[in-house]
């Protein structure tokens, strides 16, 4: 398992929030298409994550789980539907 995954999954168990919950809320706020830096301070006040949780949420909603998988998914793939789906 990546170490981006590990980050993915230590904020699915500290919020309860899956990666694609989390994806599903960005893009409904509009936070898809934000600077990472607004991403990250949403995370952090909605979410209390802290920052490298909230830096690496931020990083795949900004760019996008296909392109974040490529670079650090293992074999090109993270898991986004959460750890009970494993």
């Amino acid at each position: 398992m990546s170490g981006f995954q590990t980050y993915l999954d230590n904020a699915e168990r500290q919020t309860g929030v899956t990666p694609q919950q989390f994806l599903d809320m960005a893009t409904e706020r509009g936070l898809h298409q934000a600077k990472a830096g607004e991403v990250i301070a949403w995370l952090k006040n909605d979410f209390s994550l802290g920052h490298g949780h909230a830096a690496n949420l931020a990083q795949l909603i900004t760019k996008g789980p296909e392109a974040t998988a490529t670079k650090y998914g293992d074999d090109g793939v993270l898991h986004l539907d959460g750890l009970a789906a494993r």
